[in-house]
């Protein structure tokens, strides 16, 4: 017997003394009721959810499109200046006579393409004389090496390697000495 009113005597197994068992069906359709709207409120919630992360991954997909089709914008607008002046190069290459005056227009057009790719993260990688590395050099063939100080170094290089913001996307293609 429970001690007091409020009190409810439940036991788990029906062949001990109790008021209630565990194992008695519970007969409260209000509760079912309640627990059928906590229920169906959760799937509700759920649904929301799935669909917002739906939304979300397709905001997200095309926002990357929008990214990758647009990311070269600002290096080719930067890049037009340094076309002007090539065209103009070329303007005056056809009608100038004069071969010191041109070579002059075309260094100037140059290091300006140099420097706008500097600008914006390109940098050259430093390869003559170094230890041949194969995470940044290509080593297109072997020589015997000129000095022995040479001797597994980079004696020569052939396409120069590039890093863009100290990643390398280009490698060194290299003669190295042996």
């Amino acid at each position: 017997m429970p001690e007091n009113e409020g009190d409810i005597d439940i036991n788990a197994d029906d062949s001990l003394s109790g008021t209630t068992h565990l194992n008695n069906p519970v007969d409260n359709g209000a509760e079912i009721e309640k627990l059928k709207a906590e229920l169906d409120e959760s799937k509700d919630r759920y649904l929301r959810k799935v669909a917002e992360f739906e939304n979300f991954k397709r905001r997200n997909a095309k926002e990357r499109i929008e990214l990758i089709q647009t990311a070269g914008k600002e290096v080719i607008t930067d890049m037009l200046n340094v076309l002007d002046d090539c065209d103009r190069a070329q303007k005056q290459i056809e009608t100038s006579e004069d071969v010191k005056e041109i070579k002059e227009g075309i260094l100037l057009v140059f290091n300006k393409f140099r420097n706008v790719l500097q600008a914006r993260g390109l940098k050259p990688m430093e390869t003559k004389n170094k230890e041949f590395d194969p995470d940044l050099h290509e080593a297109i063939t072997e020589i015997p090496a000129p000095t022995p100080e040479l001797i597994g170094k980079v004696v020569d290089e052939v396409v120069k390697g590039y890093y863009l913001n100290d990643k390398i996307i280009r490698h060194a293609k290299v003669v190295v000495g042996k």
